[in-house]
């Protein structure tokens, strides 16, 4: 995208919701490291384009499903700082009460479905749940995240082929950061692009740099209202890469030094920030005060999630789906 033809505020918004994720996420890796929080995680540092270029294409009666590495879907989506950092110390006050932790976390009123962490497990749901908007008549989209790794899994292949003949208003987005756990990509696919498989279901796929924010939100954008408008569904490839580990004891030894230092250089939020700065809508302090305020936001979601009450035993018999 050559030039930046979005608001003011919108695009502020885009960068907020980018620096939020990372922010939100270096806070919990230390939480981490310090054993002050419990579970496990598996961190999105370097997607931030990826989810909040797709989301921000979206409207607020679209859904969302989201993965084991769900934290940056979620904040794209309009979770909380404080919702989520309650979730993940199992605090009542967290957005499934302390029941879903990192891997399972999120805010069906806010239309995200909690995290699949199941690899590909959310793709067929997508399907079903887009095939619920087209027989209902309404005019949402659903939209599938997953990894490189889980285009190989058969429910990648049976769900997107189920969209396809059902001609179902969804989005199916292939976040490509190069492995899967700590498989490259390479040995797994033939193909130069995932996206090239929609083909194959006689769909349309687009790929997309996902490190450039403003190339996902375009890509986003045509694809999601081809769908809203009738046009069934795609396969949206985004190229990135993870910055972190595959989860929190990953020391990354398997990626390549020049590798990791080319990824590295192309940081999505300076790369966003640099063209913020360069459309003269921007300024370094003004941006250097929407970064204040997310250290303040990510600071006080920590102290509200350690003072919220834990559960109680009988909790457990809460939010149980029963039927005679």
């Amino acid at each position: 995208m050559d030039g930046i033809t979005l608001p003011k505020e919108n695009l502020q918004e885009m960068y907020r919701r980018m620096l939020t994720i990372r922010r939100f996420e270096e806070r919990v890796r230390y939480l981490f490291l310090e054993g002050i929080m419990p579970g496990t995680i598996h961190q999105y540092d370097g997607q931030e384009a990826c989810a909040v270029g797709v989301c921000s294409a979206l409207r607020p009666g679209d859904i969302i499903a989201s993965t084991h590495r769900p934290h940056g879907h979620a904040l794209a989506k309009g979770l909380t700082v404080n919702e989520m950092m309650a979730e993940l110390f199992g605090k009542t006050t967290g957005c499934c009460h302390g029941k879903g932790g990192s891997m399972h976390l999120g805010n069906l009123k806010k239309g995200m479905l909690p995290a699949i962490a199941i690899v590909g497990g959310n793709i067929p749901i997508v399907a079903g749940m887009a095939l619920s908007f087209k027989m209902q008549g309404r005019d949402s989209v659903a939209v599938s995240f997953f990894g490189d790794g889980a285009s190989n899994e058969g429910a990648f292949h049976e769900g997107i082929n189920l969209a396809a003949m059902y001609g179902v208003p969804a989005l199916f987005v292939c976040e490509n950061n190069l492995y899967g756990a700590s498989t490259p990509i390479s040995k797994t696919v033939k193909l130069t692009n995932i996206a090239d498989r929609a083909a194959a279901y006689g769909i349309e796929g687009m790929v997309a740099d996902g490190n450039d924010v403003l190339a996902v939100y375009e890509a986003a954008s045509q694809l999601v209202e081809k769908a809203r408008n009738g046009g069934g569904p795609s396969l949206l490839e985004l190229k990135t890469y993870r910055r972190c580990g595959h989860s929190r004891k990953d020391a990354k030894l398997y990626m390549e030094k020049t590798e990791m230092e080319y990824w590295m250089g192309r940081d999505p939020i300076e790369l966003f920030k640099g063209k913020l700065i360069g459309s003269g809508m921007f300024t370094q302090a003004g941006l250097d005060a929407v970064s204040k305020n997310v250290d303040d936001e990510i600071e006080a979601a920590v102290e509200f999630a350690q003072n919220s009450p834990d559960p109680k035993p009988e909790d457990t018999l809460c939010d149980v789906f029963y039927t005679a």
